[in-house]
């Protein structure tokens, strides 16, 4: 019974620091310096690329992006 809330935690957790340490990759190397195309690392990016993974950084690319337009 326990093993899966634990089994969650990992995976959420998991997911989360990739995430973040793929928006950071992307800001510092992708991204030019002068653009304003730059995910912020927050709760919101924590919560929603460790709840999402990858396409959620990509969500949050995206809906930046828009906005941007």
């Amino acid at each position: 019974m326990e093993q899966k809330p634990v089994s969650f935690l990992v995976k959420f957790f998991m997911r989360a620091i990739i995430g973040m340490g793929l928006i950071f990759f992307v800001n510092q190397y992708i991204i030019p310096q002068e653009t304003a195309w730059k995910v912020g690392l927050n709760a919101v990016s924590f919560l929603t690329s460790g709840t999402l993974g990858i396409p959620g950084v990509c969500l949050l690319y995206g809906i930046l992006i828009y906005q941007n337009l």
